[in-house]
C-alpha cells in the first residue's frame, strides 16, 4: 500500500513540483490531504488529486492518513513543524530546504527527529539529480584536484515555468524590488538568497569543499541576485545570481574546474519536469563529452530516497543534514555582515 502523504503548503511549489512529481510514484506515495496557512489555495490543490484540504496545521497532523508530513511552508516556519509532526508521531519528514532559519532551530528539528527515529529528508533536488551522481564520480575518478567551482544562476521570474505546468485559482502577487541603497537592506537580500537560493546548490559545493574558511567578497545585484566568492578547502567558490523580470530562459549551472578539464553540470529550470541536469566535459586535450540526460530528476530521486528510507530502515544522515545547515548558515551571516561593513 502507498503511503499517505499531508502537505503543509499550497504554493507553486507544491502545484508544480511535489503534486507531478508523488503522481509518478504511485507504488510509493498518495496524497491524501493538503493544507494551507489561510490562502484558501489547497481546496483547488486537493481537488486535483482527490485529497482533503484544510487551513492551519491541527487539522494535518491529527489526520492519521497523512503518515508522512512534507512541508512546504515558509522557511520561518520548518522547524516548528517538524517538531508538532515528530510530536504527534508523523512516520517521515519530507522538509524543503532550510530546516531552519537558524542553527538552533535547525538542531532542535533534527535532533527530535533522531531522537524519535523518524526519517527525516531535506528538498535539495540538486544534491539528488543522478546528474551529480555522474559529476561526482568523474571528478572522484580524472585524476585532476579541483582547482575553482562556479555556480551561476541567471533567472527569470518562476511564473514562467509554474504557469506553464499548473493552474492556480489565485495567482501569488509579486514584490517590489529591495531598495539596495540601503546596507540593511542589501544585507538582509545578499542573507536571505543566500538561504533560499543558493541553498539548492551549496550542499554540491560542500561535497567538494567541506571546509568554509572565508568570505572574500560579496554584494547584492540589482534588481536582486548576488555575487559572492568564497574560500573552502582552499578552493575558490563564486556564487551568482540575477533574476531579471524579462530575462532570457533560465540559466542554472554548476562549474568545476580541475587540473585536468572543466565539468559543466547545468539544471534545467525549476517547475519544469524534464528529467536530470546535463554533464559536460571540456578536456584539457580538446576533447568534449556530453553524457546523456537521466529520464528522472531530482525531484523524483529525493522521494524515492525517503520512500527507500521507509522500506528499509536504513540510517537517516542527520548530522550531513546539519553540516549542510552550518555551512549555508555561516555562508549567509559572513557574507551579509561583509555587505553592510563595505556599503
Amino acid at each position: 500500500m502507498p503511503h499517505g502523504v499531508g502537505i503543509v503548503g499550497a504554493g507553486p511549489g507544491v502545484s508544480a513540483l511535489h503534486l507531478p512529481t508523488l503522481a509518478r510514484l504511485p507504488e510509493h506515495f498518495t496524497v491524501v490531504h493538503i493544507a494551507d496557512g489561510g490562502s484558501g489555495r489547497s481546496v483547488g490543490l486537493a481537488a486535483r488529486v482527490g485529497a482533503r484540504s484544510s487551513r492551519g496545521l491541527d487539522d494535518i497532523l491529527a489526520d492519521p492518513r497523512a503518515e508522512i508530513l512534507a512541508i512546504c511552508s515558509p522557511p520561518a516556519e520548518h522547524a516548528d513543524q517538524i517538531l508538532a509532526a515528530v510530536a504527534v508521531g508523523k512516520r517521515a519528514i519530507f522538509c524543503e530546504k532550510p530546516i531552519g532559519t537558524t542553527m538552533a532551530e535547525a538542531e532542535a528539528a533534527v535532533e527530535a527527529c533522531r531522537a524519535a527515529g523518524v526519517p527525516l529528508i531535506v528538498g535539495t533536488n540538486h544534491f539528488y539529480d543522478p546528474a551529480w551522481g555522474r559529476a561526482r564520480h568523474h571528478l572522484q575518478t580524472s585524476g585532476g584536484p579541483v582547482v575553482s567551482i562556479s555556480v551561476v544562476l541567471a533567472l527569470p521570474p518562476n511564473g514562467r515555468y509554474h504557469d506553464a505546468v499548473t493552474e492556480l485559482e489565485q495567482p501569488i502577487a509579486g514584490r517590489p524590488a529591495p531598495d539596495l541603497s540601503r546596507p540593511e537592506v542589501a544585507a538582509g537580500v545578499v542573507r536571505q538568497l543566500l538561504t533560499g537560493l543558493a541553498i539548492h546548490d551549496l550542499p554540491l559545493v560542500r561535497d567538494l569543499a567541506p571546509v568554509l574558511e572565508r568570505v572574500v567578497f560579496a554584494r547584492p545585484i540589482a534588481p536582486i541576485g548576488y555575487a559572492v566568492g568564497f574560500v573552502a578547502s582552499g578552493i575558490p567558490v563564486q556564487l551568482a545570481a540575477v533574476m531579471l523580470p524579462d530575462g532570457a530562459d533560465a540559466l542554472w549551472r554548476v562549474t568545476v574546474t580541475t587540473t585536468a578539464d572543466r565539468l559543466d553540470v547545468t539544471f534545467p529550470p525549476a517547475f519544469v519536469h524534464a528529467g536530470s541536469a546535463r554533464v559536460r566535459v571540456l578536456a584539457a586535450d580538446g576533447r568534449d563529452t556530453t553524457y546523456a540526460r537521466e529520464a528522472e530528476d531530482g525531484y523524483l530521486a529525493e522521494w524515492r530516497a525517503l520512500a527507500q528510507l521507509l522500506a528499509d530502515g536504513v540510517p537517516v544522515e542527520y548530522d550531513e543534514l546539519l553540516d549542510d545547515m552550518r555551512y549555508a548558515l555561516r555562508l549567509a551571516e559572513d557574507a551579509a555582515a561583509l555587505v553592510e561593513a563595505t556599503a
